[in-house]
């Protein structure tokens, strides 16, 4: 995979608020990265200049290994804030209005509106869509050029469950067929789902960065609990699959070797006469990792 994007240094500063502070990335060809963090962390300035629309106090940043701009521009679709278009026209109205600007042909029009999902609505004014679907329409105007580049600021904010799922299973899809994605949210499920890598920021400052995979799974730890968990904890310092254990909050925690699951402690337990009336697997998640980021850099 090529380098799609490189910053470096970027900083931006709202008279005496540093909005972003020394930001430093690197996305690849073909990735999904999510630009996490709590309101006010910096995600929509950070996307704000690095479409050209925001200016940066200091730093740099290169688009497709260093194009300038206004090529670069060209190869990106994006969304920021919330959806603009005229509503009392229809979808294709409104994508006919796209088009001109982007100067690009309206034979894009109707396979856009497919992969979106809104073919069979396309002549239907704007003003009768439910919020899903103006986001995928969004999306859809931000397609027309094919761009090998899609940003997306916040794209599931406001919407119900099902607004949501349309939306993340649109993004699984897109981002199926090689497109680079940079999305910006504060919602962890939604980036744990679709993302391959992210970062967390916090008051503009970058906290962490990485695959998201390596946060996620089984770790090999069970919770689990007992009549008496002193003496539970007492007997599994004998279990051969034990790596570490702690009692926290009238449970028992239990790090395995990898050969060794939750059947096995079960077992071992039965036959030492203790009954559990807790056993649980515990897996990583991208919320429990993102609380212990911020809670490590307060």
């Amino acid at each position: 995979m090529g380098l799609t994007l490189e910053v470096k240094d970027l900083s931006k500063n709202f008279g005496r608020i540093k909005a972003v502070r020394k930001l430093n990335l690197s996305i690849e060809s073909g990735q999904v990265y999510g630009l996490l963090g709590p309101n006010g962390s910096g995600k929509t300035t950070t996307l704000g200049m690095l479409l050209d629309v925001i200016a940066p106090a200091s730093g740099s940043y290169s688009w497709f290994g260093g194009k300038s701009n206004v090529e670069s521009r060209k190869q990106i679709g994006a969304i920021l804030e919330t959806p603009c278009f005229y509503p009392y026209l229809t979808a294709v109205q409104n994508l006919r209005i796209s088009a001109h600007i982007k100067e690009v042909s309206r034979d894009r029009i109707e396979p856009a509106l497919e992969q979106v999902g809104l073919l069979d609505r396309k002549d239907d004014k704007f003003k009768t869509y439910s919020l899903g679907m103006k986001q995928r329409l969004s999306i859809g105007a931000a397609l027309l050029a094919d761009p090998p580049v899609l940003i997306l600021d916040e794209p599931t904010n406001g919407l119900d469950p099902q607004g949501i799922a349309e939306i993340r299973s649109l993004i699984s899809d897109i981002a199926n067929q090689g497109k680079t994605i940079v999305l910006a949210s504060h919602l962890l499920d939604e980036v744990q789902k679709v993302c391959t890598d992210f970062c967390v920021l916090k008051n503009g400052v970058k906290l962490h960065e990485g695959p998201v995979n390596d946060i996620l799974g089984e770790t090999n730890t069970v919770e689990m609990a007992s009549e008496d968990n002193s003496q539970l904890a007492e007997i599994i310092k004998d279990f051969n699959g034990r790596k570490k254990h702690y009692e926290e909050n009238g449970s028992v925690f239990l790090e395995l070797e990898d050969k060794f699951s939750a059947t096995d402690i079960n077992a071992f337990c039965f036959e030492k006469g203790i009954t559990l009336h807790k056993l649980i697997t515990k897996t990583n998640s991208l919320e429990q990792e993102f609380l212990k980021i911020l809670k490590d850099n307060d």
